[in-house]
């Protein structure tokens, strides 16, 4: 009889552990930026109160890090600096200007005194189409 009991209590322990397991999952972010990333569409992993913790983003299937640096403003120590660069240079197929200048705008909304230096590769597509257009 007490067997079945605490062979009972053990099925509900392992349920609830299953069930928490599953909602952990579920809302891991992540999960997020890959789903985000297959889906084509924007995405922006970050912990605005950690500056040492970098940022992750995803536009049309490229997955982005931003190193951010804390540094001071007129009255207060923001971040200043973000350093973007893409891990896999073959995912920034098809991005244009305009695309790089509306990832700065979304940077620029959440880091208003942040100064946005795109990393190689993608600084050389800023530079030549400047100089096609001159």
């Amino acid at each position: 009889m007490m067997v079945v009991v605490l062979f009972r209590i053990l099925i509900i322990i392992s349920l609830l552990i299953l069930i928490y397991t599953g909602i952990q999952y579920y809302r891991n972010p992540k999960r997020r930026l890959h789903i985000a990333q297959s889906t084509n569409e924007f995405f922006l992993l970050d912990d605005p109160t950690n500056s040492k913790k970098n940022l992750h983003f995803v536009y049309k299937g490229c997955l982005f890090e931003g190193e951010k640096y804390l540094g001071t403003t007129e009255n207060s120590f923001e971040v200043v600096n973000i350093q973007v660069i893409v891990n896999n240079p073959l995912q920034l197929k098809g991005l244009t200007r305009e695309d790089l200048y509306f990832l700065e705008e979304e940077l620029l909304i959440r880091y208003p005194f942040a100064k946005i230096n795109w990393k190689h590769p993608i600084n050389q597509l800023l530079l030549k189409q400047i100089e096609k257009e001159q």
